[in-house]
């Protein structure tokens, strides 16, 4: 295709190129190349929509929108790749020059670490190779609207049981340290996620809703794995900790769906389970670094008294002074005050976790994390961030887009179907839907109260019984404290096989029924409106974190376009009205 300076390009919506040129002729030309992924007509002018294969319309679905300019292809494109059943030019070359990264960086990574990065049994290798399996497995589960982690959780279970990957006790040192940094991603964004004014407005909802039905089912948890199970007292409190905890990951994008057709945002009920569940999942980490920290610490009794309220003190203590520091450094226009505030974030929490770990007081780290973002937050929308559309929070949105894939096929991979005991497995299912349910009914009469009808707290209910990301991180944490081949490792690995059935009868289900029984359960607002703290609907990416105000740039260019075209116009009516007058 040529390209002509005097000619303007126009991809049109109904397959053409409109050539502009400068005498106001206008020429079409029928598209050549693979078009716009918004446009709306169909490539194939002999696919009726009544008679579309599976095929097509499982390709069709799979075609993500991309916005911007339109995909350029050479001419040979669209016959060797039609539409939908291949990948638009732009796509095909990502892919390819995404995998000519990683191939290059893995050979310069190779022959810096050696062996370490070999193939097939190195642990790099294997770590990159399960990441990006699940990375695709969550692609796939996410075509069938269920989240994307039951597909990451499921490829790390295959992976291993196949022979894939053989991810063991040799792998444990990395392991826990992606599972903390993944910790520190997920309690950051909890503490984002708080909106303050909702808070405010809603704190006897979000206790009564949260916290009361919380202690239920840890308590449940406790006294039946205990009693069942025949673990110790203090590995059965580990365990209800745990499981308590509510996954935003889970029920955030079936919300949001609901969201945008308007069901549930006039009495705000999006809103009060994401506070629920940020809540749910602080104190649930809390909890559990307090009694690890407890169980595993050779100090003396007196010490082991006061760890509890010193870590609860200290950690939200550091959490209002580094989220006081992060209001006046930086300073709020510096040019590079994003990337700055998110990185100021991202280290305090590193550093409230790793070191709370490394003094003996692990349940100060977690409560530091969520402290520091919220008061962070509080801060922040005093200096005109808004809580919808936070920078910071757009930043830990890709963290976890990176990680998540990490902590769920590492989790999954722990599973070994061989070695699980099959009564063990029934009775750790049953302790689990007693705990559900009674959670779920709890839940529905702590929401008396709350401005909520019957159909309304059963929702509620539901959206409140998913378990994943917080599962996911903690479950496999008392495996790496305890000696191989002891009596307390058979019940850390009691520990992990609830978590992990959690994730698997939990996600799915509740995901499921937020979809079907939303729109029966749920008052719908005849025009939705945007409820308040709400995210956006685009999936975050890396130009969402900009350093330049792209609207003030855009502004000042559109002033400085019309300010020379005035001086333009002015020009030449001086100089048509000197003409005039020298005739």
């Amino acid at each position: 295709m040529q390209s002509d300076s005097s000619r303007e390009v126009i991809f049109t919506d109904s397959g053409t190129i409109k050539h502009h040129q400068a005498n106001g002729d206008n020429r079409c030309k029928k598209l050549s190349t693979t078009d716009s992924m918004h446009s709306r007509a169909t490539r194939f002018s002999d696919v009726q929509d009544t008679d579309r294969s599976w095929w097509y319309s499982f390709c069709l679905k799979c075609r993500s929108k991309d916005e911007g300019v339109p995909s350029w292809s050479p001419p040979f494109w669209h016959r060797l790749c039609p539409y939908p059943f291949c990948p638009t030019y732009r796509q095909f070359t990502r892919i390819v020059a995404l995998s000519l990264i990683g191939v290059l960086t893995w050979c310069v990574v190779y022959a810096i670490v050696g062996d370490t990065a070999a193939p097939p049994n190195g642990h790099l290798f294997q770590l990159i190779v399960l990441s990006i399996a699940a990375h695709f497995g969550g692609w796939l589960m996410s075509l069938t609207t269920l989240p994307a982690l039951i597909g990451m959780l499921f490829t790390g279970v295959l992976l291993q049981n196949i022979g894939l990957v053989n991810i063991d006790s040799s792998f444990q040192h990395i392991t826990k340290e992606l599972r903390n940094i993944a910790l520190v991603i997920i309690l950051i964004r909890a503490g984002l996620d708080l909106d303050p004014s909702a808070l405010r407005r809603l704190k006897f909802s979000v206790i009564k809703v949260g916290l009361i039905p919380w202690f239920v089912e840890v308590g449940l948890v406790t006294i039946l794995s205990a009693l069942i199970l025949h673990i110790p007292w203090d590995y059965a409190v580990l365990m209800g900790a745990i499981v308590g905890a509510v996954s935003p990951a889970v029920v955030v994008p079936c919300l949001f769906r609901l969201r945008s057709k308007g069901y549930g945002v006039a009495k705000g009920i999006p809103t009060l389970i994401i506070a629920v569940a940020g809540i749910d999942d602080a104190v649930s980490v809390a909890v559990f670094g307090i009694i690890k920290s407890i169980m595993f610490s050779p100090s003396s009794l007196t010490s082991v008294i006061i760890q509890g309220p010193a870590s609860i003190v200290g950690g939200i203590g550091f959490g209002v002074l580094w989220g006081s520091i992060s209001y006046y450094a930086p300073e709020r226009n510096d040019p590079f005050v994003v990337p700055l505030r998110v990185l100021m974030l991202l280290v305090g929490g590193t550093v409230a976790v790793f070191g709370s770990e490394l003094i003996g007081y692990g349940g100060a780290g977690p409560l530091g994390c969520v402290s520091a973002a919220f008061v962070s937050l509080v801060f922040w929308c005093k200096q005109g961030w808004e809580i919808e559309d936070n920078p910071a929070a757009t930043a830990f949105e890709i963290f976890w887009m990176i990680f998540e894939p990490i902590l769920f096929g590492l989790t999954g991979a722990s599973i070994k179907i061989n070695e699980l005991d099959g009564p063990v497995v029934s009775i750790c299912v049953g302790i689990l839907l007693v705990a559900i349910l009674i959670r779920m009914l709890s839940t529905v009469v702590c929401g008396i109260g709350c401005k909520l009808n019957l159909k309304e707290k059963l929702f509620v209910a539901f959206a409140c019984m998913s378990k994943a990301t917080v599962q996911a991180a903690l479950g496999p944490v008392t495996l790496g404290v305890v000696a191989v081949n002891s009596v307390e490792h058979e019940y850390a690995e009691k520990i992990l096989s609830v978590c992990i059935l959690s994730i698997i009868l939990t996600a799915p289900t509740s995901a499921i029924l937020i979809t079907l029984l939303g729109p029966r359960l749920l008052t719908k607002t005849k025009f939705p409106v945007v409820p308040e703290g709400w995210r956006r609907s685009h999936r975050p990416s890396i130009r969402d974190i900009s350093i330049i105000d792209e609207e003030e740039e855009r502004d000042e260019t559109v002033d400085v376009t019309c300010e020379t075209t005035d001086t333009s116009v002015t020009k030449l009516e001086h100089d048509s009205d000197s003409a005039k007058h020298e005739v």
